[in-house]
């Protein structure tokens, strides 16, 4: 059902994975090259940049970060390649001060899932904030999927780990395409093999590092029961997927141009 092909090996992220090769309901499988999801791709290479641009022919990046995020990364190596288009496309509101950050901004308070209730068990609060995407941002969701559908060569779906926005919005893009709900567990969960180089990195950036050092080390992990408790929420709150998306804007003719986009 799935393989290690699957990984994108980059030198500047680490958590990069094409979504090709997953089993559908009707026993075909996903089409490779057409979408991918990473961690944050900040510290892109050149190399890393044209084996993107060459071998995947990559022209439109979904960023899911939130607009604070942005800021205090900065731009990264791909804003500058004129061919490809960033989709700025935040999870989060972005009501308030989370879109006010002056330069001396407190960096603690920047971050909008820090503001979440504490309460509950992690795995709780997890499907909590998966939920929260959709319920806060359900236009930002929708429009990553139609990015999707484009046919002017591959997109790319990330946020900071690769792991909970871009985790949701490939879960439901696969479910979509019709892939099967033990694949798309499995997809999400597999993010749980790079989790300590992930980690890392973003300890390495002043935006991330206090955030993950004050979680307990289990709170970051993947579980595959999140994602599967996730998708049964949806499944009882509104039919399905297919059936929450039709609620937000989403119409047959894109469920077909994101079907043949990735089943082809």
């Amino acid at each position: 059902m799935d393989d290690d092909s699957r990984w994108i090996e980059l030198d500047g992220a680490v958590n990069a994975r094409d979504l090709g090769g997953l089993p559908t309901t009707d026993g075909r499988t996903t089409r490779r090259g057409r979408v991918l999801r990473s961690d944050n791709l900040q510290d892109l290479t050149v190399a890393d940049v044209r084996l993107l641009l060459d071998g995947y022919a990559l022209k439109n990046v979904i960023d899911l970060r939130s607009d604070a995020e942005a800021r205090l990364e900065g731009p990264g190596p791909l804003t500058r390649v004129p061919s490809v288009t960033i989709h700025q496309l935040s999870l989060f509101s972005e009501g308030g001060r989370h879109t006010d950050v002056a330069a001396d901004v407190d960096v603690d308070k920047v971050l909008p899932w820090q503001e979440r209730d504490a309460d509950g068990a992690e795995q709780d609060r997890s499907i909590g904030h998966y939920l929260g995407y959709l319920a806060d941002r359900g236009d930002s969701v929708v429009a990553a999927l139609r990015v999707m559908t484009r046919t002017d060569g591959s997109a790319l779906v990330h946020c900071a780990a690769g792991k909970d926005r871009t985790g949701v919005v490939c879960a439901l893009a696969l479910d979509v395409a019709g892939v099967t709900r033990e694949a798309i567990v499995a997809d999400y969960a597999r993010t749980g093999e790079r989790l300590d180089a992930i980690l890392r990195r973003l300890r390495g950036s002043d935006t991330y590092a206090a955030d993950l050092d004050s979680r307990p080390a289990d709170s970051h992990q993947p579980h595959a029961a999140i994602m599967d408790k996730f998708l049964a929420r949806i499944d009882e709150e509104h039919g399905g997927i297919l059936g929450w998306l039709a609620g937000h804007g989403w119409t047959d003719d894109d469920t077909r141009a994101l079907r043949d986009r990735l089943l082809g």
